[in-house]
C-alpha cells in the first residue's frame, strides 16, 4: 500500500455492485472520462445527480428489456459465460483487496489497473451481450450507460483526487488506467486476499446476477 508517511488515507468507496449489463460501456467511460482535476459546471453537476438517482431503476428496465428480446444460441451462451466468469473474478479479487478507512488501495488487481472493479464490469457485461445475441440491444446499452455513467465517472475520478491529492498521482503515473499491466501480475499475485471483505461487501451478488441471467437465458434458449 502506499499514502502519505505521518497520515492515514481514506480508502475508496465501497464499491457499488454494478450489474452485468451495465458493464457492457464501462471502457468507453475511461477512455473518454474528463480529467479529474477539471471543474465541475452546475449544468454538469445537476446532470451528474439526475444520472445517479435513474441508474438503478433505468437499468432494471433496460436489464428486462435486454432478456426479452435476447435470442441466445448454445455457442453464445457458451462464449458469453466464459467471458463473464472472468469478469466476475476480477471482480471478487478487487473486492477483497479494497480496505476502507484504512489505506490506499494498490495491491492485488489494484497493482495491474486502477480500476479492477469496472474492468470486472466490463468483462460481465460483454459476456452477458454475447450471450444475448442481439447485438441493437447491446448497442443500446452502451449508448445508454455512455450517457448515465460518463458523469457518475467524472464525480467519482474529481473524489478520488481530492481524497488522495498526494498519494494517488503517483499511483496514477505507475498504474494504467483500465487495461492490466500485466508486467505488475507477480506483484499482483502476492497480495494477500481478505475473504472477510468480500462478504462485507457482499460481492457475491454480481456472481448471483450473473448466474440469474445466464439461467434466465437457458431456459429461453430451451424451453
Amino acid at each position: 500500500m502506499t499514502g502519505n508517511p505521518g497520515k492515514t488515507l481514506t480508502a475508496f468507496p465501497k464499491p457499488r455492485i454494478i450489474g452485468p449489463f451495465e458493464g457492457f460501456a464501462q471502457f468507453f467511460l475511461m477512455l473518454i472520462m474528463d480529467s479529474p482535476t477539471s471543474d465541475v459546471s452546475p449544468v454538469s453537476a445537476r446532470f451528474q445527480h439526475i444520472a445517479q438517482k435513474i441508474r438503478v431503476p433505468s437499468g432494471f428496465v433496460l436489464g428486462l428489456l435486454y432478456l426479452y428480446l435476447a435470442h441466445p444460441t448454445v455457442r453464445l451462451l457458451i462464449g458469453g459465460a466464459v467471458i463473464a466468469f472472468f469478469g466476475v473474478l476480477m471482480r471478487a479479487w478487487a473486492s477483497g483487496n479494497l480496505r476502507k478507512n484504512m489505506s490506499l488501495a494498490t495491491g492485488g488487481p489494484y497493482a495491474l489497473t486502477r480500476n479492477p472493479l469496472y474492468l470486472g464490469s466490463l468483462l460481465m457485461g460483454i459476456g452477458c451481450a454475447l450471450a444475448g445475441g442481439n447485438p441493437w440491444i447491446a448497442l443500446g446499452l452502451l449508448l445508454f450507460f455512455l450517457v448515465v455513467y460518463l458523469p457518475v465517472m467524472q464525480a467519482e475520478a474529481r473524489y478520488l483526487t481530492k481524497l488522495f491529492p498526494e498519494a494517488y498521482p503517483g499511483y496514477a503515473q505507475r498504474v494504467p488506467l483500465l487495461l492490466p499491466k500485466l508486467s505488475a501480475l507477480p506483484e499482483a499475485l502476492r497480495a494477500p486476499f481478505d475473504f472477510a471483505l468480500y462478504v462485507r461487501y457482499r460481492e457475491y451478488r454480481a456472481a448471483l446476477g450473473v448466474l440469474a441471467v445466464f439461467g434466465f437465458l437457458v431456459g429461453k434458449l430451451f424451453f
